[in-house]
């Protein structure tokens, strides 16, 4: 037994893989019932985006309360929102994230949010790749999708990355995708750009 093993699942007496496979593995959102993935910068002026998508939403807990079992572990959520934070809120970086959550949760919804004077805003890929390349000799121009190192322009990088989400097989295609434009100083969160599955 390595370090830690013992908090793995696939450790305990009680779990059974098969029944997991069995039941499409629909264990873990009987425990807490995330369906919506959030995805938004890091930046700490936006951290009320997942609220606000919440409200927006208004069938959404979050962030919600533990739930505890009478020997006081934390047996579950009652979270219905999982928050994916990175550089400019760009959905490409969170595309493992989606996979992850939709196989032990099966999500409904992914939401991309740019915010307001977000600091993807400052510069351009070509700049961002030429200043790396100048400060560590390392060549990241083939790395990453180009359009997704900056925000140029925020309609155009929010239907962007919706884009990039319905067409990547590593989104299912049931489903729902929503991007927004949030203002950080009055709180503002506006709907830009809906795709939902016929």
């Amino acid at each position: 037994m390595t370090k830690y093993s013992e908090f793995e699942f696939r450790t305990q007496q009680w779990f059974d893989p098969a029944w997991f496979e069995r039941s499409n593995f629909q264990g873990f959102g009987h425990f807490i019932p995330m369906k919506t993935i959030v995805v938004h910068c890091f930046d700490p002026r936006a951290s009320e985006i997942p609220k606000a998508v919440a409200d927006y939403f208004e069938d959404e807990v979050y962030p919600g309360e533990n739930i505890l079992n009478e020997d006081g572990y934390r047996v579950g959520h009652t979270r219905t929102l999982f928050a994916v934070s990175n550089a400019g809120g760009r959905a490409l970086s969170a595309l493992q994230s989606v996979t992850t959550m939709d196989y032990l949760f099966q999500v409904q919804k992914v939401v991309v949010v740019h915010h307001s004077f977000c600091g993807a805003t400052a510069f351009a890929p070509d700049t961002l790749i030429g200043d790396f390349h100048d400060h560590h000799h390392a060549d990241i121009a083939a790395m990453f999708d180009h359009d997704s190192l900056a925000i140029t322009h925020f309609e155009e990088s929010i239907r962007h990355d919706v884009a990039l989400l319905r067409a990547s097989p590593a989104v299912p295609k049931n489903i729902k995708l929503y991007g927004f434009f949030y203002e950080i100083n009055s709180g503002k969160l506006t709907e830009v750009v809906k795709d939902i599955p016929a």
